[in-house]
Formats: C-alpha cells, sequence, structure tokens
C-alpha cells in the first residue's frame, strides 16, 4: 500500500503579499492530487492547516476540486490554524465524498476493507489543543493501522497536542502522519514511524529550501521518501567578495534563471558597489535580494612613513626587493594581525 501525507498548505495564508506567490500556493492541491496519481497513491492523509485562518472561497473551491479528482480516499485532521468550529472550512458544503474530515477531539477511525487498512484521525476545536494521543491505542484486526493528527512532537510543553515518543510507541499504529511542524522529519518508536512533511511550499526566508511532501510505503516495513513539489522557494545564502561581486554572486546562483526567491548576504571586502544595481544585472533572477555585509579594503601603506615602529615595518615592507603582489600580501595579512583578525594563508 502506499499513501501520500501532506501538511501545512496554508491557504490563503496572510504572510504572502506577492501576487505570484498567492497563486503558487493557491495551485499547491492539485500539485498534490496529481503527484498522488502519478505515484498510484491508495489513499491521503492531510494533518492540519490547510487554511490559514480566514479562507477564501477561492482557496476552498480549489482544494474541493483538486480532492475531488484525487479519487482516492482522503483523511483530514483539522489543526490550530484551520480547527473545527463555527465558520471552519470543513463545515462548508462541497466536501466530495472520497474525502473523510475527523471532526472530534477524540480519535475515531474509519475501515476500508478493500485496503485492510484502518485510519484514525482527530481534530483540533480551537487553536490550542491538549494531546490528541493521549492514552490512545488502535484496535482493529485489519493489516494496516494508519493516524492523522496536527500535533509537535518537538515541545513537551507545546499548546499544539505535544505528542512523545511514548505515546507513539503504545499507539500501536504502523505509520503516524502528523501536521505542524514546517520542516520535514521523522522518527522511529518501536515499530510505529512517526513523520512529518513539512510545509509544501515556503512563504519567507524563515522557511527556506526544498518543500515538498512524503510517499510512504508500507508492504515490507513502513518507509517514508521526500518527494519536492515544482513551487516557488526561498534561498538565503551568503558568499564572500574577494574583489569582486558580481563573481561571488554568479558563483551561487545555478545556471539557469530562476522564479525562486533569493537572499544573498555579500561579505568580505571589496570597494563599495550599488547592491541594487548589481543585482539588476541579473535579469534571469527577479526575486534576487543582495544585502551588502561587505567592509572596505583596509588602506594597506597608510602608516608607511610614519615614525613609529608600524609606519617603519610598513616602509621597509613597501620597498623591499620582492613582486608586487608579494608585499601586498604581506601588507594585508600583517593588518589582519594588527588588527586581531584571523589570517586565511593562500
Amino acid at each position: 500500500m502506499k499513501v501520500l501525507h501532506s501538511a501545512d498548505w496554508h491557504l490563503d495564508s496572510p504572510a504572502l503579499s506577492d501576487p505570484s506567490l498567492r497563486r503558487a500556493l493557491l495551485s499547491l492541491p492539485r500539485q498534490v492530487t496529481e503527484l498522488a496519481l502519478k505515484e498510484q497513491c491508495d489513499l491521503m492523509l492531510l494533518s492540519g492547516d490547510l487554511f490559514d485562518g480566514q479562507w477564501s472561497p477561492e482557496s476552498l473551491s480549489a482544494a474541493q476540486r483538486a480532492l475531488r479528482e484525487a479519487g482516492m480516499p482522503v483523511f483530514i485532521a483539522p489543526g490550530n490554524h484551520d480547527p473545527m468550529g463555527p465558520g471552519s472550512p470543513w463545515q462548508q458544503p462541497g466536501w466530495p465524498e472520497n474525502v473523510h474530515i475527523f471532526r472530534d477531539s477524540t480519535p475515531q477511525s474509519l475501515c476500508l476493507p478493500g485496503l485492510d487498512c484502518r485510519v484514525w484521525g482527530a481534530a483540533f476545536q480551537s487553536a490550542h489543543s491538549a494531546c490528541l494521543l493521549e492514552g490512545f491505542r488502535a484496535e482493529g484486526t485489519e493489516r494496516y493501522a494508519l493516524g492523522v493528527f496536527h500535533g509537535d512532537p518537538t515541545q513537551p510543553d507545546s499548546p499544539y497536542s505535544p505528542i512523545s515518543r511514548g505515546q507513539v510507541l503504545e499507539s500501536g499504529l504502523d505509520y503516524l502522519a502528523l501536521g505542524h511542524i514546517h520542516k520535514n522529519g521523522s522518527f522511529r518508536a518501536g515499530d510505529t514511524l512517526c513523520a512529518w512533511p513539512g510545509c509544501p511550499m515556503g512563504r519567507g526566508f524563515d522557511e527556506c529550501g526544498e518543500k515538498g511532501v512524503l510517499i510512504v510505503s508500507l508492504e515490507e516495513g513502513c518507509q517514508a521518501r521526500f518527494v519536492p513539489l515544482a513551487l516557488p522557494r526561498f534561498h538565503w545564502l551568503t558568499a564572500e567578495v574577494k574583489g569582486d561581486p558580481y563573481a561571488a554572486v554568479s558563483a551561487l546562483l545555478p545556471g539557469a534563471g530562476s522564479q525562486d526567491h533569493y537572499r544573498i548576504e555579500l561579505t568580505g571586502e571589496c570597494e563599495a558597489f550599488d547592491a541594487e544595481a548589481l543585482a539588476g544585472a541579473f535579469p534571469d533572477f527577479p526575486n534576487l535580494e543582495l544585502r551588502d555585509c561587505t567592509a572596505a579594503p583596509p588602506a594597506l601603506w597608510a602608516s608607511a612613513g610614519e615614525d613609529t615602529l608600524e609606519g617603519v615595518y610598513f616602509s621597509l615592507l613597501q620597498e623591499a626587493q620582492a613582486p608586487e603582489h608579494i608585499r601586498q600580501l604581506a601588507a594585508r595579512i600583517s593588518r589582519k594581525l594588527l588588527l586581531g583578525q584571523e589570517v586565511e594563508l593562500p
């Protein structure tokens, strides 16, 4: 049996003001469904926070349409951003018959005889929740026992259904599908694999790198495979400038253009430059932001000729019988040592 596990879509997120990013986020339900069909999954587990508080009819329609087209059974466990309650998107009409939404804070289950599988889940009723897995133990004779919950496995005092390794161990589940943490991760407790896919699309530079979903295989032991989605990404990088800021930026960017969002902090020493103008020199990267964190090169020979030990030293170095680049290198190393800075020898 194969399962697609996704969570934390955060449709209509107020963190996204860029129209292109909002459009990309709206395409997420379709992309998830297309991947589930391509991977020939038997069912989908969606672990909450698919919506981000206030929801729009457009996002509701996009989610309902995509999950209807999936055809396969879909199980949803509402989270802290989209809990059950008045005005919840889960209370709205239009959800297709193949979608099962867990509505109670006490774990409930549904059996899928054709897959010899039972799926357990529970729902947040408000923005905060005690542990939804407390005292839980899966029952049933089916071959596979799956759980879909929203919860925090990283902080024991979390207000968002904190879930402990001991509770996972006692759950009796083959696979526990969690949501809430925006960076993917997993752990095993006994025979149970507990995993969370992270958010499938970052919403800012605090959510950088590849984002996607998990494809879970249960035939011979439970295994989860991370699959990135073709959605905009955020990259926060650092480049050391060694005289040429253009070359430093070029070395970090991919060969082809990209609609991804890049924030590059330029460090090191170089002459003053216009960061905004430099970003404009990369027209194939329209979402490139450069931050100038460089320092002006030291005046290597500023003290030469002064009536001081330092002045005598730099005068002798300047007049030494050695190639220019050697004298420059010696002066640069000497300046760094005088300033107490770390020296990296070539």
